[in-house]
């Protein structure tokens, strides 16, 4: 047993009440029994006195009051008058003993209480918890001494383990405004020395990948055609350094007025599964920018709104200043995987919503002439989809603030400015080599289409017109949301037409469903306006699945650019005929952005590469910081310095682990054989209920006729199958399973997609799942009820909508099939308005969705065939 530990658990004599108590709380206690012992003299010293006194009537005094005499009110006295009826208890010395030497039960020891209220206090979560138990076990048991004595102590090792990585740096950033200058802190790591940081170490050095030749698949970002680009443009031997870069100001506290400014950059030529993770590669806070406060005398004033994007963009320069002295002549390095490299930084991709893109681009946002930072759409005309659009340029930006501060004039100047909606501030990207400002700001599906366009104008056109017909289809409309079977990473709704707040996640979830939802609702008959919007609401769904493809061809870009048509086109029709009723302005920014969709992902990759999710998802440790680790008093210096810290903290975690499973791989016995590494398979059975034998089964299922002869028809199934995949007959006979043979049943499937089928798949609902033994072979098989009856030609209102619908067979022509053979999992909806039909619910994920179109190709074109034989 450790020293600590036989010390801990000594007993010692106390020497004022006589009782054994444990050596490390004998300090705490001898100070109670002190105090307890001092009143108890007390107490009996008084009680002597009023003992005597009451033998010998005699009344003392004690200094000039007189006890006998009932002393007389005085001014600004209270008097405390009880009531006849009050009854007052009197307190007893016994009163004051503990009702135990117990305290903390129902917790076993003392100690288990106090770690447990530390837990308690600082609002541990479960995992948290279960590391701090297992740590002092760890420690408990001998196996590690634990050294550390004190708060300070831990600052201390944090703040020497934390010189690993680039600190932050504190600049004043100095912008004159009204003849006078103004101060303000800006707080950064120089961007490049963060990634070199990366670059030299051997855990992510081999994960940088850099352009070797030209591919037609568009992923990743040195897959499209900007990186391409640039490597041109780049000496033969040099390796482009591609960042990306993120800004937005956000509140820190729900309740509070608080608000942070982080700026978070990646490394674009890392993968997107270490680039948007959250690991040391990911993302990481590199700068916190400062906040101009606004006054009711300046705010809305283009000279103020001036001076507030040159402290921006100042402010900005102090990040950025060595990453564009490197944009000039490169940089060689040996990497952490000891090859030598000339790298040469590029800002390959600013990932920002509407408000700072136009601080980025220096454009003067929705009422300029041009509201778009990337091409030069007229204000009236963002409603209009075209592809003949003039795109912004860094050098004719520069170009035209330099032509204008020619002029003498300073309404000369403003004129010409406001002719190309740009501001008269010097924008500091401009100094970067190889970045286009215009180029480099990236179309973001969150705030765009799911948190833009569809929540705040096609959803709420939506439920105008669903409202408009009353309440019961708006009842109808939640009952038909809530219909929907449940699905991993898809939100159930109950209900959707009052919901009072949602996010974007939601949104996009409440879009993927509305059609076929609404489809029974929001007829040609019922709402010739509503089944139009309906039509407009089911191209977006499908230009925004486009949209998030991780991986497009050419093809696929094709697609996505003539469903963007489509729905253009629509939209159009719908904004012309509903007019008069809504009164709605459709010239927007959101709604205009969608035509540089397809272009970003030739020039940048997949729209997971700038999509805003991962960054927003880091505004939450950051608010977290602030309200638990802060005095929320110039609070920017407090957050990153802890930030820094977590980050040195992930980074010594994964060391450790890296360690610890490279010490288990040395130490594994070489005598032990060769391991036996499990394969990866298909599918994945969970949930498992137990054994079962047939009789068992066919019995508790005896009301379905889906289990009629349940052991017989899987032993035919068996015989014709097994021979079609050259699996042996055990013992070369013939399978004939008996009734009280078992089966493994189980209740959860996991498939792992991995590619489209080639030949025409079928859809069908699982109803049993199970494993059982063959022979010495263990093999997966499900009971299935086929959805596959003959439609017939596609109707109208199908197409219309990009509704696939399948039919149920009758229940009593269940099949079994090999669990192997599943392709992927698939949601299905119900039409209310046809008992036994369902839709493909293709809005799910990517996959089914190509799936789908495809096989809806098919179906559209017998319906143009048929159209073309009724009109001849």
């Amino acid at each position: 047993m450790p020293k600590d530990s036989q010390c801990s658990s000594e007993e010692v004599l106390c020497d004022i009440c006589g009782t054994m108590i444990r050596a490390r709380g004998l300090v705490s206690h001898m100070r109670k029994c002190e105090k307890q012992e001092r009143l108890r003299i007390e107490q009996a010293e008084l009680a002597e006195i009023l003992q005597e006194s009451a033998k010998t009537h005699e009344y003392y005094f004690f200094g000039a009051i007189d006890l006998s005499v009932e002393p007389q009110p005085q001014q600004d006295d209270i008097k405390v008058e009880y009531h006849p009826h009050n009854f007052s208890r009197h307190h007893s010395m016994e009163d004051s003993v503990p009702r135990s030497t117990s305290l903390w039960e129902p917790f076993r020891t003392r100690l288990d209480f106090e770690v447990a209220e530390i837990a308690l206090e600082a609002a541990m979560t479960k995992d948290q918890t279960n590391r701090l138990f297992n740590l002092l076990h760890h420690s408990a048991c001998g196996k590690e001494a634990f050294t550390l004595q004190s708060h300070d102590e831990v600052r201390s090792f944090w703040e020497m383990a934390s010189e690993w990585f680039t600190p932050f740096q504190s600049s004043v950033v100095s912008v004159k405004y009204r003849s006078e200058v103004h101060d303000f802190n800006m707080y950064s790591r120089p961007l490049w020395d963060w990634a070199l940081d990366l670059l030299r170490d051997s855990r992510f050095a081999k994960h940088f990948l850099f352009l070797h030749c030209f591919t037609h698949f568009f992923d990743e970002p040195w897959t499209a055609n900007t990186f391409w680009d640039a490597q041109s443009r780049l000496p033969p031997d040099a390796k482009p350094l591609a960042f990306i870069l993120y800004a937005d100001k956000n509140k820190l506290s729900s309740f509070g007025t608080q608000k942070g400014y982080p700026i978070i950059t990646r490394i674009a030529n890392l993968p997107v599964e270490i680039r948007n993770g959250v690991g040391v590669a990911g993302g990481q806070v590199v700068g916190w920018l400062p906040i101009v406060n606004e006054n009711q005398k300046d705010s809305g004033k283009a000279s103020f709104v001036n001076f507030k994007n040159a402290v921006w963009h100042e402010s900005f320069l102090q990040l950025i200043e060595s990453v564009i002295q490197h944009s000039k002549t490169g940089y060689w390095f040996d990497c952490g995987d000891l090859i030598q490299c000339l790298l040469w930084p590029i800002i390959l991709i600013l990932s920002a919503d509407y408000e700072e893109q136009c601080i980025m681009s220096l454009i003067r946002g929705l009422k300029g002439k041009f509201p778009c930072p990337v091409c030069l759409v007229p204000q009236d005309m963002q409603s209009i989809y075209t592809e003949e659009l003039t795109l912004r340029t860094s050098a004719e930006s520069q170009q035209v603030l330099k032509t204008a501060r020619l002029a003498k004039m300073k309404e000369t100047r403003e004129n010409h400015l406001k002719a190309f909606s740009l501001r008269d501030v010097e924008n500091i990207f401009w100094k970067v080599h190889h970045c286009d400002i215009h180029h480099a700001l990236s179309w973001d599906r969150m705030h765009a289409n799911n948190g833009g366009l569809w929540s705040d104008h096609l959803w709420v056109e939506l439920q105008f017109w669903i409202t408009d017909l009353g309440r019961e289809a708006a009842v109808q409309i939640d009952s038909n949301f809530d219909a929907f079977p449940r699905w991993p990473d898809l939100q159930h709704f109950s209900r959707v037409m009052k919901i009072d707040f949602t996010d974007s996640a939601t949104h996009e979830d409440i879009s993927k469903l509305v059609v076929f939802a609404a489809q029974n609702i929001l007829t040609r008959t019922e709402s010739k306006l509503g089944y139009l919007l309906l039509r407009c609401i089911c191209r977006f769904v499908m230009f925004d699945m486009y949209a998030a493809l991780e991986v497009h061809t050419e093809d696929t870009i094709a697609a996505g650019r003539e469903t963007l048509c489509e729905f253009s086109t629509l939209l159009d029709e719908y904004i012309t005929k509903s007019e008069p009723q809504t009164g709605k302005n459709w010239n927007f920014p959101k709604k205009h952005s969608n035509v540089h969709v397809f272009d970003d992902i030739l020039a940048k990759g997949a729209t997971r590469n700038y999509n805003m999710k991962p960054n927003k998802r880091m505004h939450g440790p950051l608010r977290a910081i602030y309200l638990r680790r802060t005095n929320f008093k110039n609070v920017a210096t407090q957050i990153i310095h802890y930030d820094h810290w977590l980050l040195t903290s992930t980074s010594m975690c994964s060391e450790i682990d890296d360690l610890d499973e490279y010490t288990c791989q040395q130490v594994v016995d070489p005598e032990a054989g060769e391991e036996i590494k499990e394969v990866a398979t298909h599918t994945y059975l969970g949930a498992r209920r137990g054994s079962q034998s047939f009789s068992q089964i066919e019995q508790e299922h005896a009301a379905d006729t889906a289990f009629s002869g349940f052991r017989i028809r899987l032993n035919r199934f068996l015989n014709e199958c097994l021979p079609c995949f050259e699996i042996p007959f055990p013992d070369g006979r013939r399978v004939h399973f008996r009734p009280d043979d078992q089966v493994t049943v189980f209740q959860y499937l996991r498939v792992n997609y991995e590619s489209m089928a080639q030949d025409q798949p079928f859809f069908a609902h699982l109803i049993f799942l199970f494993c059982c033994s063959i022979g010495k072979i263990i093999l997966s098989f499900t009971l299935i009820h086929p959805y596959d009856v003959a439609i017939g030609h596609c109707r109208r209102q199908d197409i219309d909508l990009g509704l696939y619908r399948v039919r149920a067979k009758p229940r009593a022509s269940l099949e079994f099939i090999s669990v192997e053979s599943i392709i992927q999992g698939a949601v299905l909806a119900s039409d209310p308005a046809t008992a036994g039909d369902y839709f493909i619910v293709d809005t799910i994920n990517t996959n089914i969705f190509l799936q789908i179109k495809s096989l809806q190709a098919h179906c559209v074109n017998q319906f143009e065939c048929l159209a073309l034989t009724v009109s001849d």
